[in-house]
Parts: C-alpha cells; structure tokens; sequence
C-alpha cells in the first residue's frame, strides 16, 4: 500500500534517539512500561480523555502488573497529559503526575521539548524501578518503546 500522507515527525532524529534511549535504559531495571505518543492537534477538546483514548488504542492496560504509563503530547495545541495504569497509579497518587506535567511545562516554555520528555522519562522510570524492579525470570518488555507519531 502506497501513502500519500508522511506522518509528522516532532523530533529530529537525535532528539528521537534520546527520548528511544531514555526509555530503554528504565525498562531494562522495571517491569513498567513507558509509551510516548505525539501528535499535532488533539481531536477532543480534554486533554486528559484524548490521552486515555489513546492509551486504550495502544493497549497499554493489558499489561500483567497494570503498570504502563503514557505520556500524551499534543504539540502546536500545546497540550500534555502524563497517565498511569492502575497499578503505578495506586502507588505514586495524583500529585506525583501532576509535579512530573509542572516541570515538563517549564521546560517546554524554554524551547526544550526533548529534554522535557527525557526528564519525565527519568522521573517516571525511577519510581517504576523504585515500585515495580525487574525480575529477570519473569519480566519482559510488554510494550513497543518506539514513539507513537499520529497526525
């Protein structure tokens, strides 16, 4: 199948490398797991209920220990969401996601996307180290690292 439409790319390609990188170096020491998703413009007017959307579509609540998180980007809307699985969730509580949002903010306002992604990449993947180690007999890598580009 021939597309005509070449999906937008956000980050250059050593910017995607970075925020590939980031996520690897945590999987490797969780059970968790860490999806990145952006796109253009958010369909839905929540930016929240856009990002759980998405989560569903990536199937990121079929994880065995419910402990995937998606970090929502909605770039020229300017809108970010960061959402947790139940499990990751019932351990770190609300404030820890919206402290995590705050400080991406801030450096997004600097003109630092990927160092914004990467740092809540850091942040997030050391409380799933902290909360759910890896188990080396029975962890496996559940969900693709790759980032999700949509429209």
């Amino acid at each position: 199948m021939i597309s005509w439409f070449k999906k937008k790319q956000f980050l250059t390609p050593d910017d995607n490398h970075r925020v590939l990188e980031a996520i690897r170096a945590f999987e490797k020491k969780t059970s968790g797991e860490i999806r990145v998703f952006m796109e253009s413009r958010n369909p839905l007017v929540n930016t929240i209920e856009r990002a759980q959307v998405v989560f569903g579509e990536l199937q990121m609540h079929q994880t065995k220990d419910r402990n995937g998180v998606l970090l929502y980007l909605a770039v020229k809307d300017r809108e970010v969401a960061l959402l947790g699985d139940e499990g990751i969730h019932q351990k770190v509580g609300t404030a820890f996601w919206e402290k995590q949002v705050a400080e991406m903010i801030q450096l997004f306002k600097q003109n630092n996307l990927t160092e914004g992604i990467v740092k809540c990449i850091e942040q997030v993947g050391q409380v799933l180290v902290e909360k759910f180690p890896y188990d080396g007999t029975t962890d496996s890598n559940e969900l693709s690292d790759e980032i999700v580009f949509g429209k």
